[in-house]
């Protein structure tokens, strides 16, 4: 449908990812700690918007490359693949920190929804990951040269994700301290998260040495 193949694995892939703490979760955390539900709501919302800016960039750009070149495309591929296999090790190898959020100053709405998204839209990982995740769930050889497939995909992660940032945004401003970081919760999300990076990476090289 669309060009997208194997979208449960998507799915599935998309949530797991969401739920593993990084710094989008660690900025709610801190936000709703600092000035309530309110704050936290507001820089979840930042944070999805700057994943729709990092969406329709991908899909734009990736969609012109598969128009030009499906070679390249494959190329863009690969390199996701070592990419996400680089990530899955080092998720695995690292110890999780589990860091003291500092206190932060108090800001109105607007401002923390626009500096949540500003700090999602200048994260350079972002759209690192949005370049080699996309791709592996996009049909090369469907003839399809639109940016709707990468449109659905990034839209169901921007979904998804924005779940799990308004429940950690909810729950942060009432556990507080609790919140800020349970290090083998973390370590067991990284570790299994890093497993599904590896085996996505092998599965896309397996899968470019066959055609």
């Amino acid at each position: 449908m669309f060009g997208i193949i194997n979208f449960e694995v998507f799915l599935i892939a998309a949530i797991l990812l969401n739920l593993t703490p990084g710094t989008d979760t660690m900025y709610i955390v801190s936000r709703s700690i600092a000035q309530g539900r309110t704050a936290g709501i507001y820089s979840a919302l930042g944070i999805s918007a700057g994943i729709v800016v990092h969406t329709f960039l991908a899909a734009f750009g990736l969609s012109v490359i598969l128009m030009q070149s499906a070679f390249l495309f494959n190329l863009i591929k690969i390199a996701g693949a070592i990419y996400l296999a680089y990530l899955g090790i080092r998720m695995i190898l690292t110890k999780n920190e589990a860091k003291e959020q500092q206190s932060l100053p108090k800001q109105s709405n607007k401002k923390i929804f626009l500096q949540g998204m500003i700090t999602n839209v200048t994260n350079p990982k972002v759209a690192l990951f949005f370049l080699a995740f996309l791709p592996q769930f996009i049909h090369t050889q469907s003839g399809v040269s639109t940016p709707t497939p990468f449109i659905i995909l990034g839209l169901t992660f921007t979904l998804t994700g924005g779940i799990w940032c308004f429940i950690t945004a909810y729950f942060s401003s009432m556990a507080t301290s609790r919140l800020r970081g349970n290090s083998k919760v973390s370590t067991v999300l990284n570790r299994l998260t890093g497993i599904v990076f590896i085996a996505m990476g092998i599965k896309l090289l397996q899968t470019k040495q066959a055609s």
